[in-house]
């Protein structure tokens, strides 16, 4: 979506500046807000798109004055109360007034270090279905404006690039943020020249990468 989480090379941010002994929590109630998130991610009601894009739709002045864990735990509240989960009025309170629905369960403690391991497969059988561009074939990003989820960033719409690598036939992201597991298209690995995306402030010789999905592209 055009929202506040895609900033790469919009001006005003300033610089990132990695702190190389940053730690992983910054308090205590950032561990619990990703402990909470992955317990209830665990119940399988909706898809990491779906996921992410309850974080991002917002208002640019509420995403801002966030920090990356309100993000976390204000897109967990959406999605409990999306999917029937919680009522407004035990967020309010902190506590349960009903229990889960049948089949509905937390991913226990126990469970939660071989889960994250694991994982979750978003690659899918292809079948018929064969790439539309080849290794080192030029592309053009699509200038797509969508009001829902996309993983396009802004910067790279309208810019040509050329295919560098076919990673396989993956879930739609754009689709699963509506929570359709199946929806599929190939991805691939575009490389842009740095100077066709940010001018000539960019490196003569820099690039940037970009895994994008084929509806995104077109031929050149």
């Amino acid at each position: 979506m055009n929202g506040p989480q895609d900033i790469g090379g919009r001006h005003g941010f300033g610089p990132v500046r990695p702190d190389p002994d940053e730690p992983l929590f910054h308090a205590p109630w950032e561990r619990r807000a990703m402990a909470l998130t992955v317990a209830a991610g665990g119940t399988g009601q909706w898809t990491i798109d779906e996921s992410r894009f309850a974080r991002e739709d917002r208002d640019p002045a509420e995403y801002y004055a966030l920090s990356y864990y309100q993000l976390w735990i204000r897109g967990l509240e959406r999605l409990l109360r999306d999917k029937g989960l919680v009522t407004a009025a035990e967020l309010a309170e902190g506590r349960a007034r009903d229990p889960l629905p049948e089949g509905v369960a937390a991913l226990p403690a126990d469970r939660v270090r071989s889960a994250l391991m694991r994982g979750t497969p978003y690659d899918r059988d292809p079948g018929d279905s064969t790439p539309a561009f080849a290794f080192g074939q030029r592309v053009r990003a699509r200038n797509l404006q969508p009001r829902g989820h996309v993983r396009l960033p802004g910067y790279v719409r309208g810019a040509a690039g050329r295919i560098t690598a076919v990673h396989g036939y993956h879930v739609f992201p754009d689709t699963s943020a509506q929570g359709d597991r199946e929806t599929a298209h190939w991805l691939y690995n575009v490389t842009f020249a740095a100077r066709d995306l940010f001018g000539a402030r960019a490196g003569a010789r820099d690039e940037v990468s970009v895994d994008l999905w084929e509806p995104y592209l077109d031929a050149l």
